[in-house]
């Protein structure tokens, strides 16, 4: 009782304010008349809205009126003096509209003075404007929105320039206007609004909100987690086994002081690994499991996809995996080479949802190695069926994702690059890449490395060439995404299509030496000499397309001999067992046992993979497998010569 006594003046002062606000003037009058008999005092420090309200109308029309006038100086003094700190530094739509604000001031006189500025004026503008975006500015530098801006300062006639074309249309002023008008009257009531209102948002819905985006964050940071607790892993068993040689390798060359064979010691110390004993997974019935992949219940079919493909990425490398790859293709697991009406791969186009994720990991899984593409590539069944799915599926993110990992492991190979290029997949692939802050890190690494193996062939710089403008905006926005992963692929593909005349003279029209510039100042060692090296390409005056010999040659093999299985292909399973029900290796086993035909095949031997030196873009087909676990895999379908400039 004695807190609430402590507090009354001022509670009652927060219903009476309240009131006031909803308008409620009888019920005002009622109150403050038994707050008065009672003698309960009302507290004052709350009220004066109309006060408040009248000189937010005066603030708003003066920063109206500077924005019309072009007045910068006054403008940003009422903006910095009147909104609160805590709204201009962390409201993300308030740092949007003020970046949009002083590219308005930073232009003003370009489009406002009947086409001859004062020069001295102009220059104080765009100084302003530079000194902006590296203060304050600097904090969007990284959103790909305002990234082709930065370069402003640097342009000497924007309003020919393509990037900024936008900008000195009729409408954009006034369109900017109006987002400014509606931002100061929300945030004018917001200022206005009753303390009690404030009370109950702060502790009710706004909290209900925050957890919500807590759990979503969580749930994010703890899949991340994992995938980089996969990929540590990997990296310190690599780690592990380098040290191990690296000893080895010591030992070996100091017995060779004493007259021993090193080569043999050495062979000796790299064989134990190999020599494990890995038993092979008993065989399974084939027929009866492609039957029930068929006629089966959707459930059913979900738990036996799921199942193979564990059955491939938990093998251990070597003997055991092959022997599994080696039963699903010479069974033809997936029906590529039949010409029934009913196949395993129709399940692409399942209307169970699970059913079609689950189909597209498992190819995924298939596509990550060099046999298993081989198996795929045999015709082009499998690929038109791929496309058609990741154009169609919006529905579900992780088959997209896996759609979209098995087709850029199948432009390693050259027919199926060839193929794809016809089919206009770079269009497709443009388009998605338009707005690559609503894609899933897999999605945007893989789409841009897709790209970047199509835009290798003259056929898929040619196609660039069509919409040179949209190519090289979209190639030069990415340059400054958050994700580094992708830096490489989208600088080989910037390094490729520069070999095209046409495409070249667009990205010097639109000013793209001065935004790779930009990115020299804020990149590593390695991401400068790649950028060098696009900006030399830029500049050349070369009349023929500088690309490989035998571009066209489509019996020329793009393999590599590594294989890649990435932990994605297994992450945030959909479906789980219930209590007796049987998933996994005891599904197959239990199930679908098999007469024991699984024999030892020999590894293929294929050339040496190719070692990217990180010095120049990417100028062959590569996956993000290897990135993502380490280094790109290279195709070494190519002289390792050419590799390097």
């Amino acid at each position: 009782m004695g807190d609430i006594l402590a507090h009354e003046s001022e509670l009652l002062g927060l219903v009476k304010e309240y009131l006031d606000f909803v308008e409620f003037e009888d019920t005002v009058k009622t109150f403050s008349k038994e707050c008065k008999v009672k003698g309960k005092p009302l507290s004052k420090t709350v009220g004066g809205s109309i006060k408040k309200d009248s000189k937010s109308l005066i603030i708003q029309k003066d920063l109206v009126a500077a924005f019309d006038s072009g007045d910068q100086k006054l403008f940003f003094d009422l903006w910095e003096g009147h909104l609160p700190s805590s709204i201009r530094d962390s409201d993300p739509l308030a740092q949007k509209l003020e970046f949009y604000l002083h590219i308005h001031f930073a232009i003003y006189l370009l489009k406002y003075s009947g086409g001859r500025p004062d020069k001295q004026e102009l220059d104080e503008r765009i100084s302003y404007f530079k000194t902006y975006l590296e203060t304050k500015g600097a904090a969007l530098s990284q959103t790909t929105e305002f990234l082709p801006f930065y370069a402003l300062p640097f342009v000497p006639n924007p309003m020919v320039h393509p990037s900024f074309k936008e900008l000195f249309q009729d409408s954009w002023t006034p369109e900017l206007k109006m987002k400014l008008e509606k931002f100061l009257a929300l945030i004018f009531k917001a200022s206005n609004t009753p303390k009690l209102l404030t009370i109950y948002k702060e502790n009710g819905q706004n909290s209900k909100e925050m957890l919500q985006q807590l759990h979503q964050q969580l749930v994010e940071a703890e899949r991340r987690a994992m995938t980089y607790l996969k990929r540590y892993n990997k990296i310190q068993a690599d780690y592990h086994n380098l040290i191990g040689v690296t000893a080895e390798l010591v030992d070996s060359l100091e017995a060779t002081v004493s007259g021993k064979m090193a080569s043999t010691m050495l062979r000796a110390s790299l064989v134990p690994e190999k020599l494990k004993d890995v038993p092979l997974l008993p065989s399974l019935d084939y027929e009866k499991l492609k039957k029930d992949l068929i006629w089966g219940s959707d459930r059913l079919k979900a738990f036996l996809l799921q199942a193979l493909r564990w059955r491939l990425t938990t093998s251990h490398p070597g003997e055991q995996r092959e022997t599994v790859l080696q039963a699903y293709i010479s069974n033809d697991l997936l029906d590529c080479h039949s010409h029934n009406q009913r196949i395993v791969l129709q399940l692409l186009h399942s209307k169970s949802e699970a059913v079609r994720q689950y189909m597209a990991r498992l190819i995924n899984a298939l596509a990550s190695l060099a046999e298993g593409r081989l198996y795929l590539a045999q015709n082009t069944k499998v690929l038109r069926m791929l496309e058609g799915r990741l154009k169609e599926e919006d529905k579900d993110v992780i088959t997209r994702e896996n759609v979209l990992g098995a087709l850029q492991k199948f432009s390693l190979r050259r027919p199926l690059q060839t193929a794809m290029i016809r089919d206009g997949l770079i269009f497709w692939l443009i388009d998605l890449l338009k707005d690559p802050d609503c894609l899933s890190d897999y999605t945007l690494e893989y789409s841009v490395a897709l790209l970047m193996n199509l835009c290798l062939r003259s056929a898929g710089k040619n196609m660039c060439a069509k919409v040179a403008g949209l190519v090289l905006k979209v190639l030069s926005d990415l340059l400054g995404h958050e994700n580094h992963e992708i830096q490489p692929y989208v600088n080989g593909a910037l390094y490729s299509i520069l070999s095209i005349p046409s495409i070249r003279e667009e990205a010097r029209a639109m000013g793209m030496e001065d935004i790779l510039r930009c990115f020299i100042k804020e990149g590593n060692a390695e991401m400068i000499r790649q950028i060098e090296f696009i900006i030399k390409q830029l500049n050349s005056e070369d009349l023929l397309d500088g690309v490989l010999e035998s571009d066209d040659d489509e019996d020329e093999d793009d393999e590599e001999d590594h294989d890649i299985m990435e932990a994605d292909l297994d992450k945030e399973e959909l479906i789980q067992p219930q209590l007796g029900e049987l998933s996994g290796e005891k599904l197959l086993t239990t199930e679908y046992l098999g007469i024991m035909t699984n024999t030892g095949k020999a590894r293929r031997k294929g050339p040496a993979s190719v070692q990217w030196s990180g010095d120049e873009p990417l100028r062959r087909p590569v996956t993000p497998g290897g990135h993502r676990t380490g280094v790109p895999s290279v195709s070494s379908g190519y002289r390792i010569g050419s590799l390097f400039l």
